[in-house]
């Protein structure tokens, strides 16, 4: 893992909150998206933005991190595209009846 970045363990964070360095500390993938829940979310909304629709993700340690996860920063991005259908319907003319449903 050391190789591509001339030996030493500088360097290894490719953008703002991606990170190179998982293959220095375990076997797997050999990025990990790192920082507040903000931060992770952010690069996430932005691979959606570009057509992403689906990811593998997993969290250290497991189980507890992975409710972390999924109670922030999968909610941030949620909000953000329940929000952006939200605008776009406003955007259209529908309105929203009951729980959220679209009276189109």
């Amino acid at each position: 893992m050391l190789t591509p970045h001339g030996g030493g363990r500088g360097g290894l964070e490719i953008r703002p909150g991606l990170w190179a360095g998982n293959g220095l500390v375990r076997g797997g993938a050999g990025t990990a998206l790192v920082g507040s829940r903000q931060k992770v979310a952010d690069p996430i909304k932005e691979y959606q933005a570009v057509g992403v629709e689906e990811c593998a993700t997993s969290c250290y340690p497991h189980l507890g991190r992975a409710y972390r996860f999924g109670g922030g920063v999968l909610l941030i991005c949620r909000q953000e595209v329940l929000g952006r259908r939200t605008r776009a319907r406003r955007r259209s003319g529908c309105r929203t009846v009951g729980r959220g449903t679209p009276a189109c």
